[in-house]
């Protein structure tokens, strides 16, 4: 099926889980009201107990912060893509979908592409609040836009991990409790919340490894937030962060983009 039309059934897709969202506006709520929390409770409760090199302990925090809330964000909004998918699958939506005259890789691009415009709308409210705490932006524009544009892309090769996902387990709560199992710990073992000297040995190397820890690194070189009294990192993930990410990126598009869409033609109502 040629690629336009492709792209006309997923914007379709796209546009129907849109509306889901603002016909059902808890999802939404919820999804931004959680990493407001995070960013409060970090940059108030742990911020002073927190030492950043390069500044004042809470400020210098306070800038450390945002970089890995947002990293961690917008990980965590990818699992909505798999959630979404389970929950089609059992309601028999995929099933309707399979029996329309539209291409089978639409469905999942326009899941994925929806969730990407939701990880704009709380970008954009977590970058907010970040400016209410004490949080700035010291790079230039293009940088900046650089830096989101970086998260927004990993979160999305994510996306597609999720979607496998979602149509292996039998129901959305158990893709729930089996991703945050994964994720959190995975977004906890890295240098999104404290630098990576904090941590003890296995766990340092592990964590420097991290892709989570390299998208990090690379929002906050491009964020300009990394204080200048900070040694340059000595593992190569974090000396070439953006590079990292990006083959992340790539390695997750090759290898579950397909997986996806095979798990896709297989799956059936539950």
């Amino acid at each position: 099926m040629a690629t336009p039309i492709v792209l006309g059934d997923a914007y379709v897709v796209a546009k129907r889980n849109l509306i889901k969202i603002k016909r059902v506006p808890d999802l939404l709520v919820f999804t931004t009201l959680s990493p407001i929390m995070f960013v409060l409770l970090f940059a108030y409760v742990f911020g002073g107990a927190i030492d950043v090199p390069g500044g004042a302990s809470a400020d210098a925090y306070r800038e450390y912060l945002m970089a890995g809330i947002f990293a961690q964000t917008v990980i965590f909004g990818a699992t909505i893509t798999g959630a979404g998918l389970a929950e089609d699958i059992r309601k028999g939506i995929i099933d309707r979908f399979r029996s329309l005259p539209m291409a089978p890789s639409a469905v999942l691009t326009g899941r994925t592409m929806s969730d990407v415009a939701n990880n704009v709308i709380v970008l954009v409210v977590m970058s907010l609040t970040g400016l209410l705490v004490g949080w700035s932006i010291h790079s230039s524009p293009l940088e900046a836009l650089t830096g989101y544009l970086l998260l927004i892309v990993f979160a999305y090769a994510i996306s597609w991990i999720m979607a496998w996902l979602g149509m292996l387990v039998p129901s959305p709560e158990v893709f729930n409790n089996a991703t945050f199992i994964v994720i959190f710990p995975l977004t906890f073992v890295a240098n999104t919340f404290v630098p990576l000297e904090s941590l003890p040995g296995p766990l340092q190397t592990f964590a420097a490894w991290n892709p989570v820890s390299a998208v990090t690194q690379a929002a906050r070189e491009l964020f300009g937030n990394i204080p200048a009294q900070v040694p340059e990192p000595s593992e190569w993930p974090l000396q070439h962060a953006e590079l990292y990410t990006l083959i992340w990126t790539g390695v997750f598009l090759l290898i579950f983009v397909p997986l996806a869409n095979r798990q896709y033609r297989r799956s059936a109502s539950r």
